[in-house]
């Protein structure tokens, strides 16, 4: 007999969108919960702003706009539109909950660099 292995699977963040932790859809599973909704999609958009440029925006949307990017991470939708997409490609968002902090983080491969606070990137 001989031996065979398995090849590794690495999982990467999509290149077509951003992708939502599973600790990140969680959080927006419970605070669409707390709203008694379920018709809302997160938002992630990209506008001109803040010390860098450019900053982020998360909010509930029930809208559908032309063009919009809709991805779907646990039952939770996460929602770009068409102008903010390029921006966020391969974008990661996360939620921590630490003594020092709490909040959403989005971790993205095509800011080249960041204000201070965190808020702005370019």
């Amino acid at each position: 007999m001989t031996a065979t292995t398995s090849p590794i699977t690495i999982t990467a963040p999509p290149a077509d969108g951003v992708l939502l932790t599973d600790v990140a859809a969680g959080k927006v599973k419970a605070l669409l919960e707390s709203e008694g909704r379920d018709d809302l999609a997160l938002r992630v958009a990209v506008q001109p702003g803040g010390c860098s440029g450019l900053r982020y925006q998360l909010f509930f949307d029930e809208r559908q706009l032309d063009g919009d990017v809709r991805k779907d991470f646990g039952g939770v939708s996460v929602v770009t539109d068409r102008m903010s997409a390029p921006y966020l490609t391969g974008a990661s968002i996360d939620f921590v909950d630490t003594i020092e902090k709490q909040g959403f983080t989005i971790d993205n491969p095509n800011a080249t660099g960041s204000c201070a606070c965190g808020d702005s990137f370019h």
